[in-house]
């Protein structure tokens, strides 16, 4: 099984910028993707969280949430076993946990926001912008 860490959350102003990072351990070939999801604070636990970027392994494939396209971008790094997701203009309503996941996700673009598409998880790492 593949454990995901995420790292660089943090505290910013409305306008800045930050940049996460998901490393992968294990067996890493259990999936072909890896996906960031945001579980924004207000938000029920029970209600999944919501899918930002996705990036699949074999050609950097990428899609985005349509609330950060132009200002987000997610990147891999294969040799590393590692991906990071560059967030500029940052608004408050981009506050929350952010996750990563991995999983086995169709190439179409249908499905890769739900969560209960991916099977592994990171334990999330905080974003917080201030207005």
């Amino acid at each position: 099984q593949v454990q995901l860490v995420e790292s660089g959350g943090g505290s910013v102003q409305a306008g800045g910028s930050l940049r996460l990072s998901c490393a992968a351990s294990g067996y890493t070939s259990d999936g072909n993707s890896v996906a960031w999801f945001r579980q924004a604070a207000e938000k029920p636990a029970e209600k999944a969280a919501d899918g930002v970027a996705i990036i699949f392994a074999r050609d950097d494939l990428t899609y985005y949430a349509d609330s950060v396209k132009g200002r987000f971008t997610i990147s891999q790094d294969v040799t590393k076993n590692k991906v990071d997701l560059q967030m500029t203009s940052l608004k408050p309503e981009d506050s929350g946990m952010y996750y990563c996941a991995s999983g086995y996700i169709n190439r179409n673009g249908k499905s890769w926001s739900s969560a209960y598409e991916y099977s592994n998880w990171g334990k999330g790492t905080q974003v917080t912008v201030s207005s």
